[in-house]
């Protein structure tokens, strides 16, 4: 794929001036990977192929999750189930295994990408521009020109609001290429968009919250070419992200209100990677930048089979001294490289395109004593295959990985350990709910990310549970009928449910393949939503929409019925995600320590305290989503802004 972005470039719009007139063709596919419209390595499966086809061949290192002998791997135990905890239960275990709903047959665009964009309620769907057709066309019979001399137009949008509460669509307009690009947003809950395709490679681009806003794109902001790459929202109001095969890293700024100051840049080449790890020790370059790289946890996908992601840890920055040749990537010792590069290298190796999942876990902070805060992340799914990806370009789908690997990256010796899930699975999402569980949704079970390149679609959500012991910690859920592939995408929404949508893994549009270009959104709602448990669901009656650091909310809720105690209650804030290729962007789940609780029965009416972060280390500054949790169930969640 590195060569592939050399290639790119050098094709002046091959693609979108030659042959997109033609992709919804049976046979198109097959001049696109003669022609090598994407570069010479990657490649267009069938979109009109057998899904049954796999199991007419036989693979036969098709070995599936390797364990080493003597190796402490948890298996799930069937039979058992997983309590959970005081203020965590398993809820599943009564026998709802959550529902799905089709909330809307059309989104008029596949979504490729997603975040739920606080204060308005809409998650922002897009997709990319380059096929120049999507199934909503622009309002007004608006056009843009995309070539002057040609006349050629596009009416079409692509790129939608997606209201929760209605699912009415709001058209909006993208003239740069988004394709496989990434996002974050900024401390006052605008999205800030970067990189993508062709002419869209280096561009930024901002989309507020306000009634009519549209998109502001600038082409030229990026110092270098982003295309499938993460972006890190860090302690200020500043973002730090690297393309997806490169050990670049460019440090952005989006305070500010001319452009000059919302795109400066500083030279790409400040850190370095000095080994290949799954944590990246980074070598200094002259006038680093200081006090952020103590902070990082990044695993880099080329020496791993999974995913390249990146999360904020929980440790303070610290600045690093002149005459230190490296800074570890984590609050740990350089040892947690060499431990992670040993352990990582005996699985496997990197897919060509993202293919694991990712997220760091709920952090968990308390009324005092806030000055170490552990931090863990967990890793699953992906391929143990170093080569899944060019063996399904010749229709040989491996069994996906069927593990987790979960560290304490904040230990001073850290140390991975694995467990299996129910089913192996790639290309999925995974989710923190309110509750603190992590759902695992969407994906396929044989393959590897890429167009037309997987098999077997898992329809079957898992719920994990990060507090419950291991072997208990995950319960299968109840099945999509919705094959979520390749570009599909899920946000966690205020009223607990989660959002599903995307799945195209066809080089356009194209609704009679395989996997059709998928247009329908679900919601799924988590078992903590079975109406048996409406009674204990908190309803927040006060809360302040300002958060500040160091120092303490109330919170006020109904609740009839209960004697509300502490030990039954979390309250929590959410960071929502940007989802795209199976990559969760900064999503953070905080539980916040609670002081104390006044609870009256016979009001019902509670009062809690609690603390809120100790600083931008823990809870980088912008929108949350807050929630209370009695006893697993958790209210309607209220934004609040934390700086």
């Amino acid at each position: 794929m590195a060569n592939t972005i050399k290639s790119l470039f050098i094709l002046p719009l091959f693609f979108v001036s030659g042959f997109s007139h033609i992709w919804s063709q049976p046979k198109a596919f097959e001049l696109f990977n003669q022609k090598h419209i994407l570069g010479p390595h990657e490649l267009f499966g069938n979109p009109f192929g057998n899904p049954e086809d796999y199991k007419k061949v036989k693979v036969p290192d098709d070995f599936g999750t390797p364990i080493n002998n003597g190796e402490d791997v948890a298996v799930p135990v069937p039979t058992k189930r997983q309590r959970g905890s005081a203020d965590t239960p398993n809820w599943a275990a009564l026998g709802y295994k959550g529902a799905w709903e089709l909330v809307s047959q059309n989104s008029g665009i596949s979504a490729m990408h997603a975040i739920l964009l606080p204060k308005i309620d809409k998650v922002l769907m897009y997709d990319a521009t380059i096929w120049k057709i999507s199934k909503l066309p622009l309002p007004n019979g608006h056009c843009r020109v995309l070539n002057k001399t040609t006349g050629e137009k596009d009416c079409w949008s692509h790129s939608v609001l997606f209201d929760i509460n209605n699912s009415e669509l709001t058209p909006l307009e993208l003239h740069t290429d988004t394709w496989c690009s990434s996002g974050g947003l900024d401390i006052d809950g605008n999205l800030v968009s970067t990189g993508g395709y062709q002419g869209g490679a280096n561009t930024v681009r901002y989309l507020g919250t306000c009634k009519g806003c549209n998109w502001r794109e600038y082409p030229t902001a990026l110092a270098d070419r982003r295309w499938y790459f993460d972006i890190l929202s860090f302690h200020v109001d500043h973002f730090i992200f690297q393309y997806k095969q490169s050990d670049q890293i460019l440090f952005l700024v989006i305070q500010g209100t001319q452009h000059k100051q919302h795109c400066q840049t500083v030279d790409l080449s400040w850190l370095v990677a000095e080994m290949p790890s799954a944590t990246s020790t980074f070598r200094r370059k002259e006038n680093p930048m200081p006090n952020l790289s103590s902070s990082i946890f990044s695993v880099k996908p080329a020496t791993w089979r999974r995913t390249i992601c990146t999360h904020l840890s929980s440790c303070p920055p610290t600045a690093t001294s002149s005459s230190s040749p490296t800074v570890a990537l984590s609050c740990s010792t350089p040892s947690l490289t060499r431990l992670s590069a040993s352990y990582l290298s005996s699985l496997g190796d990197t897919a060509a395109t993202p293919s694991g999942m990712s997220a760091l876990l709920p952090i968990k902070l308390h009324a005092d004593n806030q000055k170490v805060v552990p931090a863990e992340v967990l890793i699953c799914g992906g391929s143990a295959h170093k080569d899944s990806y060019s063996k399904a370009e010749k229709q040989i789908f491996y069994t996906a990985l069927q593990d987790c690997a979960r560290i304490k990256i904040t230990d001073k010796n850290p140390v991975w350990k694995r467990e299996l899930m129910p089913t192996p699975r790639i290309m999925g999402d995974m989710m923190i709910l309110p509750s603190g569980e992590v759902l695992i949704l969407n994906g396929a079970e044989r393959g590897a990310s890429g167009w037309g390149f997987a098999r077997e679609p898992n329809f079957t959500p898992v719920l994990y549970n990060p507090r419950a012991k291991r072997g208990e910690r995950f319960t299968e859920l109840a099945p999509s009928t919705i094959a979520r592939m390749y570009h599909s995408v899920s946000a966690v929404l205020p009223d607990g449910k989660v959002l599903v949508g995307g799945s195209n893994t066809n080089n356009g549009y194209i609704y009679d393949a395989m996997y059709p270009t998928e247009l329908r959104i679900e919601k799924f709602s988590p078992p903590y939503l079975n109406a048996a448990l409406a009674g204990k669901r908190p309803v927040i009656v006060r809360v302040s929409g300002r958060l500040t650091y160091g120092g303490n909310v109330g919170v006020q809720i109904k609740l009839n019925g209960f004697q509300v105690l502490q030990k039954d209650l979390k309250v929590t804030i959410y960071a929502p995600a940007f989802t795209t290729h199976g990559v969760s962007m900064n999503q953070r789940h905080i539980d916040l320590g609670l002081k104390r609780v006044q609870s009256n029965d016979k009001t019902g009416i509670h009062d809690i305290m609690a603390v809120t972060p100790p600083s931008s280390t823990i809870a980088p500054p912008g929108y949350y989503m807050l929630s209370v949790v009695f006893q697993g169930v958790p209210s309607v969640a209220q934004w609040v802004q934390i700086k």
